[in-house]
């Protein structure tokens, strides 16, 4: 299963430590988000998306007009910022927030069920009446104990965390596979009464195997970008990633990245 990938781990354990001051703005109706590293390239799909992230707890910059910026806590790495990181991102309009990256893989958060739930009430669930909360996110993968299964596990650990959506990531080959999973985290969400599905990564597995096609990547959006849209059950979701080689050639979108900026 690939995920995101080690490469940005270092950047985002520095993003988290200091909590500058945010200028966070309103989302719109659009469900579509950016994930990102460098916040000025968000720029590039404004104003086709209202809401962006960056695995980190602090903005680090400043968003185009009308893009809200969601606060995650990644994992155990962040926990020392924290608490200034999202008092200054909830104090400056922040609404929602994102739990741990991919704890159901060893290379990412790595936690199990159990603590995971004991590490989110204690540093998330106290903010649960300041904004909504979502999810950690967890991959698409299948094997025993992780992906859905692993929430499964968790929110029986969690149910009393105060969690109102449920976070999901994937990676595969094609499109029907895609929509097959996404169905099934909106089945697994409703049935805990989880109001939001979050789509916060996917992508086609050989993009982020350096066999990037913004071709074969925009007829992949093309199809699945309405269908999205059209899922009540699925709230908001972001493409990996607003970067070179995924959505952006240099600072201009490429073929797949117009795409993306041209349907919501």
């Amino acid at each position: 299963m690939v995920s995101f990938t080690k490469l940005f781990t270092a950047g985002i354990v520095a993003t988290s430590a200091i909590a500058a001051p945010l200028q966070v703005k309103r989302d719109s109706y659009s469900k579509r988000g950016a994930a990102y590293n460098d916040v000025s390239t968000v720029s590039a799909l404004s104003p086709e998306v209202s809401w962006a992230y960056n695995w980190a707890g602090s903005l680090s910059g400043t968003l185009p007009d009308n893009v809200e910026f969601v606060p995650m806590l990644w994992g155990p790495k962040m926990f020392g910022g924290w608490v200034t990181a999202i008092e200054t991102a909830l104090s400056s309009g922040s609404r929602y927030i994102l739990g741990f990256n991919e704890p159901d893989m060893a290379s990412q958060a790595n936690m199990s069920p159990s603590d995971a739930a004991n590490y989110y009430n204690t540093y998330i669930t106290p903010w649960s009446g300041q904004a909504k909360l979502i999810s950690p996110a967890v991959t698409s993968s299948t094997d025993a104990g992780s992906g859905l299964d692993w929430f499964e596990s968790f929110i029986g650990s969690c149910s009393s965390c105060g969690i109102s959506g449920l976070a999901v990531h994937w990676y595969g080959n094609d499109a029907d596979d895609f929509k097959t999973f996404i169905t099934k985290a909106v089945d697994t969400a409703a049935k805990h009464s989880l109001t939001e599905v979050w789509v916060t990564e996917f992508a086609l597995t050989a993009d982020i195997n350096g066999a990037f096609d913004a071709a074969n990547t925009a007829a992949f959006l093309n199809e699945v970008l309405p269908w999205l849209d059209s899922q009540a059950g699925v709230t908001r979701y972001s493409y990996f990633m607003c970067a070179e080689n995924y959505l952006l050639s240099g600072n201009t979108l490429n073929q797949a990245g117009q795409v993306y900026a041209s349907l919501a």
